[in-house]
């Protein structure tokens, strides 16, 4: 480990004079939007169906996905729901690891024989527990999405836009089941245990198994190529940016070397984690996530309980302007779309993101986890985001923070002045959030990014430390240098993986309809057998 650190610290350090010359960091941004600047606007271009309005397409795509998949799977993320919450409770964790046939199908007498059926290695493939593989996944999602993207989305769209974020966020759970399905279900298991998952191997091992063997290999390398993208900008350089800017805020540090030690060390914890793998990573997350989101929602309850004489005046504003638009532009349609992208963009529902985290859980059944995902566009968006917006339409009633229909460039600020307005110095408490929110999803996308990286390059222990490495670096460099256009190029890397994913998760819903199915099946094996057994147990009482 030691060795590891060292080699890291050799290559940050003589990259000082670069961080410290902001005039070099500038032409740097304005090269990079020279030659990218094309990809992120085909990716992000808006579809203008009238002169008020455009939609982006991938927005469309995002959207008409999740609808068809909440369709095809009869409201699973309804249905589902009470179901999630046993299963991340270990409620089925006996069948998921031996298999429901072995614990209760087998009516053949014991006789002190030895049955085919027991002498079998039962252990079931996988690294991680349902509840880390959650929190490793949350933690990705979990973030300055949910503080800064829910307040800029209400300064454009008003309370309205709350609504239709939370609507996002309740169809986003049926994608996030589909794609963490079929994540389980084709995963690679390396001979040492490790796991190896995520749309790139069921896009080219699913589309095979149905003649599209061409179109997967395709699909899979563009998704490797955009989730390494995508987790070395916005999964990185973003997120130490806006950690960095934050601490020299609060500390009103103007010193530049500020922003470089804060990198250095950020990336130092960092390394320290992602180091050790999926299984260090879901022990750190699960710890984090739980914490970082209760300390949040715990402020949030306080101002919520505070104000609680304004709750049904909020709700009222939010369904009044969720259907008739308050005079933002755009009118009702205007609103619509700032909700939904924002409920859609933040947590990462049809991206494909989470089915990388969720490949490495410990069951026998694909289903089991899908299942467990779709809790988190729950948690993420319908929780998190809506309390957000709560706090800033309760503490804004008298439009003191913010005004409705006009666009603000910085949500974190606007988020604290909120809580502040009730929570005198909460910005504090807020910046330790942003910290912990933004290493939560770095340490989160460096696994995907790796993932994708293993897929291109090859599995191995200098591939891996290789890519690694290059992810610290980059946080270092995310903290000290202005981002611009790199961070526009890094988030079109993202949303571009909606392509191949949602084109690989559709072509084979019919393979989740069939796990869901078997998974179902075990369960209710399991209840009949322990009914049978109660039923046992009464007669002889």
């Amino acid at each position: 480990m030691k060795k590891y650190l060292l080699s890291l610290f050799s290559l940050l350090f003589p990259l000082f004079t670069f961080a410290q010359n902001i005039t070099t960091s500038q032409k740097v941004d304005q090269a990079f939007k020279d030659y990218t600047g094309w990809f992120v606007d085909l990716i992000f271009y808006e579809i203008p169906f009238s002169e008020t309005f455009q939609i982006p397409w991938v927005l469309i795509v995002l959207i008409g996905g999740a609808t068809y998949f909440t369709i095809y799977f009869k409201l699973i993320n309804l249905t589902g729901f009470f179901t999630a919450v046993s299963v991340v409770r270990g409620k089925y964790e006996d069948i998921e690891k031996h298999g429901a046939d072995t614990l209760y199908g087998d009516v053949t007498p014991n006789e002190q024989e030895n049955l085919i059926e027991t002498i079998r290695d039962d252990s079931a493939d996988g690294e991680v527990s349902h509840f880390q593989a959650l929190t490793a996944a949350l933690s990705a999602t979990v973030g300055l999405g949910n503080i800064a993207g829910v307040a800029v989305a209400l300064s454009i769209g008003g309370p309205g836009a709350t609504f239709w974020m939370v609507l996002a966020g309740i169809l986003g759970m049926a994608s996030k089941f589909a794609e963490c399905t079929l994540g389980v279900k084709y995963r690679d298991v390396g001979p040492d245990g490790t796991v190896y998952g995520g749309p790139m191997y069921y896009l080219k091992k699913g589309l095979s198994q149905k003649g599209m063997g061409g179109l997967g290999k395709v699909l899979a390398v563009l998704f490797a190529i955009f989730v390494i993208g995508g987790s070395f900008g916005g999964g990185n350089m973003f997120q130490a940016n806006q950690a960095a800017a934050q601490f020299v805020q609060l500390f009103n540090l103007q010193d530049t070397s500020a922003a470089i030690w804060f990198g250095i060390i950020m990336a130092a914890i960092v390394a320290v984690v992602i180091i050790g793998g999926i299984k260090r990573i879901a022990k750190v997350t699960e710890k984090i996530v739980p914490f970082m989101a209760g300390i949040y929602v715990l402020g949030a309850v306080i101002i919520l309980v505070a104000n609680y004489n304004h709750i049904g005046e909020a709700f009222a504003l939010i369904f009044e302007g969720a259907f008739s638009g308050l005079g933002i532009a755009g009118g009702l349609v205007g609103v619509m779309i700032q909700g939904i992208r924002r409920g859609a963009f933040s947590n990462e529902a049809g991206v494909g993101s989470a089915a990388i985290a969720h490949s490495a859980v410990r069951t026998k059944y694909p289903a089991s986890e899908g299942i467990v995902a779709l809790l988190e566009p729950f948690i993420d968006t319908v929780v998190i985001c809506t309390m957000t917006a709560l706090v800033i339409v309760i503490t804004n009633f008298d439009n003191n923070i913010i005004q409705y229909g006009v666009e603000v460039k910085e949500g974190v600020e606007l988020t604290a002045t909120a809580f502040d307005s009730v929570i005198p110095h909460f910005s504090v408490v807020l910046t330790i959030a942003v910290i912990l929110f933004a290493f939560s999803t770095m340490i989160s996308w460096s696994y995907y990014g790796m993932q994708g990286w293993v897929y291109l390059f090859g599995r191995g222990k200098v591939t891996e430390l290789v890519y690694k490495l290059l992810f610290c670096i980059f946080i270092w460099v995310g903290s000290v240098i202005s981002l611009g256009s790199v961070i526009n190029f890094s988030d079109a890397m993202i949303f571009a993986m909606v392509v191949p994913n949602i084109i690989g998760v559709v072509l084979l819903t019919p393979v989740v309809k069939k796990e869901l199915s078997k998974y179902r099946k075990a369960i209710k094996l399991k209840r009949e057998a322990l009914d049978d057994g109660l039923e046992d147990l009464q007669k002889h009482m």
